[in-house]
């Protein structure tokens, strides 16, 4: 069995979009007729660009290749112009595809992918859910206002949701580091006080930031929040700076969660060594794939880490963090986006069930991917998955985080 032809596939969800703006899925085909789905998480450049990519790295490394061999196509790509080190862009080209090389080989053998990785440790995944608000909620009002944010937080507590994440704190920029404004501490202070009256201890808060703040700065906000007992921290500094974090993680008491932007173990592995997070959250879209993604899952446990897979793309990423997660032990949770979107993009073969994803028995991923209903949903803007904010936040009036990259409503 060899890998013969590659499309891209690039979906845009419809409003509000939860997710991002796009999703970038590489369907690749052996030439026995095996069809694997994969998807490239949050990419730096434009879909049409980063299209060209991933048909070049699947051309010059993969084309002609059994998709058993994923190390050897792995060291090809990793090592390509001379380089041998995390290549953003690259990395996250072949995450895509190598998801896709999973797909091909679990239902080649009628497995699904987790027992080809070591085998079901898990049956089921804790899951967690970031607040997004409900229809009758007003925007922008939503994403400045606690109490709103503690209605939805006891609506996913009756759905069965152990934990929910929120990020009030302002939104993220090109300008690295600040210090927040006051505005900004006592606000994610109000959105914690509101939401563990709302819920009690029925649920962990997830204080999620986006490496917007200086090291000083993270650290006067995250002692703020920690009266609230927060399950993690999220990203309190730029992620390309792990002693930083480090000094951050040493200084709250409020575990430290990071890894959505990072990519290989290269660069997990110092966040480890430094001491700057114990939760690690791969975005498996551009971490390297599943089987890079298991051996950061290996390093973490040398350091008694867990991981929490993240999750702001499509439902092909999902699938393949959950197959990450049924053959780990260090796993703590995984996120989730539940919109009728992604649940008809894979039929419903993966739900939430009590606030736990059952793992998929079916061949594979596990999904049966719509390719119709994702190929009539094109991608048409000029935006990119997510964009930073150019202009510096403000010390007078509300800094507002909204969202994410929602689609306007018409």
């Amino acid at each position: 069995m060899k890998l013969a032809d590659l499309d891209v596939i690039v979906t845009a969800p419809p409003a509000p979009g939860w997710g991002g703006r796009y999703w970038i899925i590489p369907k690749v085909t052996t030439d026995t007729g095996i069809v694997g789905y994969g998807e490239c998480y949050a990419s730096s450049v434009g879909p049409e660009a980063m299209t060209a990519v991933i048909k070049d790295v699947f051309e010059r490394h993969m084309a002609g290749e059994n998709p058993e061999n994923i190390e050897l196509m792995f060291r090809r790509v990793y090592s390509a112009g001379f380089t041998q080190r995390p290549d953003l862009t690259v990395m996250g080209a072949w995450s895509g595809l190598e998801i896709a090389c999973w797909d091909i080989l679990g239902k080649d053998r009628d497995r699904p992918v987790h027992a080809l990785i070591g085998g079901r440790m898990n049956d089921r995944i804790r899951a967690y859910t970031y607040l997004y608000p409900r229809p009758s909620h007003p925007l922008p009002a939503f994403w400045a206002s606690p109490d709103m944010a503690g209605e939805v937080a006891l609506d996913m507590v009756e759905k069965g949701y152990t934990a929910v994440k929120f990020d009030p704190a302002g939104p993220y920029t090109i300008r690295g580091g600040h210090m927040p404004a006051m505005g900004d501490i006592a606000m994610s202070v109000a959105f914690c006080a509101a939401i563990r009256e709302a819920v009690g201890d029925r649920t962990d808060l997830l204080f999620g930031t986006h490496g917007q703040f200086s090291t000083g700065g993270a650290i006067r906000l995250g002692k703020a929040l920690e009266p609230y007992n927060p399950l993690w921290y999220e990203e309190p500094i730029p992620p390309d700076n792990a002693a930083e974090m480090a000094k951050v993680a040493s200084a709250v008491c409020i575990p430290v969660a990071t890894g959505e932007r990072l990519t290989t173990k290269a660069e997990f592995a110092e966040v480890l060594r430094q001491g700057a997070a114990t939760i690690l959250q791969p975005a498996l879209g551009r971490a390297g794939g599943i089987w890079e993604t298991k051996k950061i899952a290996a390093l973490a446990e040398v350091y008694n880490a867990q991981m929490a897979p993240h999750l702001y793309a499509g439902p092909v990423e999902w699938a393949a963090n959950v197959q990450l997660a049924a053959s780990i032990p260090n796993i703590l949770m995984a996120e989730t986006i539940e919109t009728p979107f992604h649940n008809d993009l894979i039929k419903g073969s993966i739900t939430v069930e009590g606030g736990y994803i059952p793992v998929p028995t079916a061949p594979g991923l596990g999904i049966d991917f719509d390719e119709d209903l994702a190929r009539a949903h094109p991608y048409d803007g000029d935006g990119l998955h997510l964009q930073m904010q150019e202009h510096p936040i403000s010390y007078h009036e509300v800094n507002n985080f909204a969202g994410g990259a929602p689609v306007k409503m018409e």
